[in-house]
């Protein structure tokens, strides 16, 4: 499969990294519009999954890494990229400027097989969440939206817990900073997400409902949601406060997503009782971790708390759709 990337920022570059050596991939190709020696800088050297161990190598517009060479453009206008030419089976279109249907088909035009969306897309492109409806991919289907972290992080739960019932949920994932929000005090349209990321804990606005209303139709209206944003470089915790049709234990709780994280949620969900805190799960595979030890149930009321790596994880979930995709020709 030959793989070219759209957009190298934080999930473009660690998926350059993951993908390189992949032995079932071959990557073609990187598009970015900033500077190429930075772009090899960025991916030597990273602040929070630490130095690359491989040799990365400009020469020629072309990244060199342990004997392969990968093609880098600087190309704004994804119709203007050769994609025909390189004979590209997927893009992974990492830039989310392109999110939308028309955007999205600009990489088919070029002569592109296939794309995976890094984000949640807008209506027009399905909503494939990786262990929970990728089934439903045909091969036809061109642009795939895996949805994005938090999604990836939700549905999983939901899904385990509507077995049991429920009647409402509010959700608040206190996730770290991204490159949405501001070194120092800025203008944004939200003027939250405009205050200095590193100094102080900023809630902010997201359509993480929306996402799980379109997966969970018999779920409107029952979910609400918000992300806090916290000082820290990676990792998410997320926190579920569920009103459920039916009255449980803390202990038939934790039973049901340690037997889902052993059995058909394997290398999906992770079930843990370690006293973890959001450095653990640097670089963790799984698109949520259940706490067990933070579990709690008063009356019809559940407390229920996750921690994701944002990026490692979600990076995961995009090759896990690249090897059904591969399968699925």
């Amino acid at each position: 499969m030959r793989i070219a990337i759209n957009g190298m920022g934080r999930i473009g570059r660690l998926l350059f990294r993951r993908l390189v050596n992949h032995p079932e991939i071959e990557l073609v190709a990187v598009n970015d519009i900033m500077e190429p020696a930075n772009l090899a800088y960025l991916l030597r050297y990273d602040s929070v999954y630490g130095t690359f161990p491989s040799s990365t190598v400009l020469e020629d517009n072309h990244l060199q890494v342990d004997g392969k060479s990968i093609a880098v453009f600087r190309q704004p206008d994804p119709s203007k990229l050769p994609w025909k030419e390189l004979k590209v089976d997927v893009v992974l279109e990492c830039t989310g400027m392109f999110s939308n249907k028309a955007g999205a088909s600009i990489h088919l035009e070029s002569g592109a097989g296939k794309v995976l969306l890094s984000t949640t897309g807008s209506a027009d492109i399905p909503l494939m969440i990786y262990g929970f409806n990728q089934h439903a991919l045909s091969a036809d289907t061109r642009i795939i939206s895996p949805g994005g972290c938090m999604t990836n992080c939700s549905t999983h739960i939901l899904y385990i817990l509507n077995a049991i019932g429920i009647e409402s949920v509010q959700l608040n994932i206190l996730h770290s900073y991204t490159s949405r929000q501001a070194l120092v005090d800025a203008p944004h349209s939200q003027f939250r997400r405009g205050r200095a990321a590193a100094e102080s804990i900023i809630p902010v606005e997201i359509d993480l409902q929306t996402s799980l209303e379109k997966l969970f139709p018999m779920m409107g209206g029952k979910i609400a949601a918000v992300s806090t944003r916290v000082p820290v470089a990676n990792g998410a915790l997320a926190d579920f406060t569920l009103q459920l049709s039916n009255k449980v234990s803390k202990e038939q709780i934790n039973q049901l997503f340690r037997t889902a994280a052993k059995n058909e949620y394997k290398g999906i969900l992770e079930y843990t009782e370690d006293p973890l805190v959001s450095l653990d799960i640097k670089g963790n595979t799984h698109s949520v971790i259940v706490d067990g030890t933070l579990t709690t149930v008063v009356g019809n009321h559940l407390k229920l708390i996750t921690w994701f790596d944002n990026e490692y994880g979600y990076t995961s979930r995009m090759i896990d759709w690249l090897s059904y995709m591969k399968q699925l020709g």
